[in-house]
């Protein structure tokens, strides 16, 4: 208890000076305060001047003062804190806060600071910036891809992150890493031999697609230049050589090389070669490294020798056996070994030729029409269409004749010639006349000869097609027209022609079947008959029938059967052949050359049958008329009225098997003249005259 008692007056004392000092301190903090409270403020960059940073709340009675201002930057007007001059982001660390303190006194009271913090904002107001302009970069080309070749970066006070773009965007040997790196990498195998330097434009801003934005960017640009490095990495090129791609990589092909030496001679210098002199360089364009040759194989019998710098070949000595000798050279870089190309070189030993190749002429002279087109000949005259030839001999050989002879045209592209030697046109002569010169080469030696050929261009004698001197189409389409009207109108005239020779022959079956049995008759003693032949007696023609004299006719007749019972001719009797052929309306009748009917009948001519018998003395005529089919419409009246003119006798007390006995006997008789023989015709009736009809017969 007295512990506590005498520890009480000490407790109160310092409890009443605690009081009375938070009662001073709570006094104090109410002169003033700063708004916004609380948090720091922020004021952007730049246009900064005269800006209300914060407000000090104070009493009348309070005074404010600028208790700490870094670098000078505020002021007080009134009770408002306002930044005197234009901040600055870059210029002062603007990562750090700026505070600024306002003292608040009163009279007969302690003073106290109020604190602002104000932080400045950074605003884009700097553009990016390169090191440098222009930038000049080297790269192998046996650089891999996807390996850097250099590193350009841009600096931007305002930012971190910048975006790049290389122009142009479509090369295809480099490109960027990415947008934000501008690391360049190799985007394609670059070759030297095909780019040498590559120019880009790298450019950079400081704000992803500024132009799409509303907000201020800035942009900046450097010129890069690439250099492609050359690289030993191809052999020696023996030329000329034929260029490939394998792949990337590069390659070049020698035919070879090839040459001529004659059996037993020993050439003196280098050998000529074709297609030129052995020659090889290095693969590397931009290289030239030493080239050192060298026979690899081939020179077994030491007759050939190469020059290790130049790579000329020269003879040892002669060579003594026909024949190719194929060389195996070998050329390298003098430096490196490893880097080498072979080539063959066949040299090609043969007999000496004594005699080169000439022409039948030293000059020519050819034709061509001005209207040839190519393809044409050139002539050898201007009179005929005869291709012009030009022949070269080569007395080596028996017949002139050198199967290895070639024909080249020189100093002239109008023409081409063949190698038979017939020289073509290749195009359109526009000159009056032109010349050239005709080389024949033995391909095998090498030996030539050499002609002038003058060519005339020459009226033309027909003006050709523009197809080339054949129809056009029209005109061929019109030619198949009118073939074809030709073709339809020969098959009509062709079957009128059947129709009327088959309607013919219906006509002569019916005639012979008519006359058959006027003219059938039997022969005793069972003989067969006999057929007879028909002849055209021209003795029955008119005097002053122009065919009289004119040569002899045979004709074929109908086959008749007939019988001579007796050594004279028998005559058929009129009536029975009427009787007979009355059916057919086909008359027969015997006509003397005297009678009015002998010019009648169509052409005043009459048909004789002559028969032969067992006796060649004996001869039976029938006599038939030529109107024949025709006499049909004369009555019978008639024709018997017109035989009574003719004399024609009828036995009325027929004899035998026809009731009488008509016959008529031709006898041949020469003819003192003209050796002709005349047929006697002897008709005799009942008054026992007789009747005469003469003809001539061969």
């Amino acid at each position: 208890m007295e512990l506590t008692w005498k520890g009480k007056p000490g407790n109160i004392l310092l409890g009443c000076v605690a009081a009375v000092s938070i009662c001073s301190l709570c006094r104090s903090q109410k002169l003033c305060t700063a708004s916004p409270s609380p948090g720091p403020v922020y004021v952007p960059e730049n246009n900064t001047v005269d800006v209300v940073v914060s407000k000090i709340n104070a009493g009348s009675d309070v005074t404010l003062a600028v208790a700490k201002n870094p670098d000078d930057f505020f002021y007080l007007k009134g009770s408002e804190l306002m930044v005197k001059k234009g901040l600055d982001y870059e210029a002062s660390s603007g990562a750090d806060a700026l505070v600024v303190q306002v003292q608040c006194s009163r009279a007969g009271s302690r003073s106290m600071n109020v604190s602002v913090k104000v932080f400045i904002e950074n605003v884009n107001d700097n553009p990016p910036n390169f090191a440098q302009n222009h930038y000049v970069l080297d790269v192998n080309e046996l650089s891999p891809v996807n390996s850097s070749v250099g590193l350009i970066q841009a600096t931007d006070v305002d930012s971190q992150l910048l975006y790049y773009r290389l122009e142009p965007a479509t090369d295809k040997y480099l490109r960027l890493e990415n947008i934000n790196t501008p690391r360049i990498l190799v985007q394609n195998l670059l070759d030297y031999d095909t780019v040498q330097k590559i120019s880009l434009v790298l450019h950079v801003q400081d704000t992803f697609n500024g132009s799409a934005s509303n907000k201020p960017f800035f942009t900046s640009v450097a010129t890069i230049t690439v250099h492609v490095r050359d690289v030993d990495n191809r052999p020696p090129w023996f030329q000329p050589c034929m260029r490939a791609n394998l792949g990337m990589a590069k390659l070049c092909v020698s035919t070879g090389y090839k040459g001529r030496v004659n059996l037993t001679e020993k050439e003196d210098g280098p050998l000529t070669l074709e297609p030129g002199p052995l020659y090889a360089k290095d693969g590397d364009k931009n290289r030239s490294e030493q080239i050192s040759y060298r026979i690899l194989r081939g020179n077994e019998g030491g007759i050939f020798q190469i020059d290790e710098d130049t790579g000329n070949i020269t003879m040892a000595k002669a060579a003594d056996v026909v024949g190719p000798i194929t060389l195996t050279v070998l050329a390298s870089q003098a430096t490196n070994r490893d880097q080498f190309a072979v080539a063959l070189v066949t040299v090609e030993v043969m007999k000496k030729s004594r005699n080169p190749p000439r022409f039948e002429k030293e000059r020519y002279e050819g034709y061509i029409y001005s209207t040839s087109v190519p393809e044409s000949m050139i002539l050898r005259d201007r009179t005929s269409n005869r291709p012009f030839r030009v022949r070269a001999r080569d007395e080596d050989f028996a017949s002139g004749l050198n199967p290895d002879i070639k024909y080249e045209v020189q100093y002239s592209s109008y023409v081409n010639v063949t190698p038979e030697g017939f020289v073509i046109l290749k195009r359109v002569v526009k000159t009056e006349s032109f010349a050239l010169q005709i080389k024949a080469v033995d391909a095998t030696t090498g030996e030539f000869g050499i002609a002038a050929l003058s060519v005339q261009v020459i009226p033309a004698v027909a003006v050709p097609s523009p197809s080339g001197g054949g129809y056009r189409a029209g005109d061929m389409a019109l030619l198949g027209l009118v073939m074809a009207a030709l073709l339809v109108l020969c098959l009509i005239v062709i079957g009128f022609l059947i129709s009327r020779v088959w309607k013919g022959k219906s006509n002569v079956k019916k005639l012979s079947k008519c006359l058959s049995p006027c003219l059938r008759s039997t022969q005793p003693g069972g003989r067969k008959p006999r057929d007879s032949m028909q002849y055209t007696n021209d003795g029955f023609q008119t005097e002053s029938d122009p065919n009289r004299g004119g040569p002899r006719r045979w004709t074929t007749g109908i086959t008749r059967r007939s019988t001579i019972p007796q050594a004279r001719g028998r005559l058929i009797p009129l009536e029975r052949r009427s009787r007979h052929c009355a059916s057919c309306g086909v008359y027969t009748n015997h006509v003397h050359k005297g009678s009015p009917l002998a010019g009648k009948g169509g052409r005043g001519r009459k048909t004789v049958w002559f028969k032969e018998s067992e006796d060649s003395s004996d001869i039976e005529v029938e006599i038939i008329p030529d109107t024949v089919g025709r006499v049909e419409e004369e009555t019978k009246e008639e024709l018997e009225a017109e035989m009574e003119m003719e004399g024609v006798v009828r036995d009325p007390a027929p004899q035998g098997e026809e009731g009488g006995q008509e016959s008529e006997t031709t006898e041949p008789r020469e003819d003192p003249a003209d050796g002709s023989t005349d047929l006697k015709e002897e008709s005799q009736g009942s008054d026992g005259k007789e009747h005469e009809n003469t003809g001539a017969q061969p």
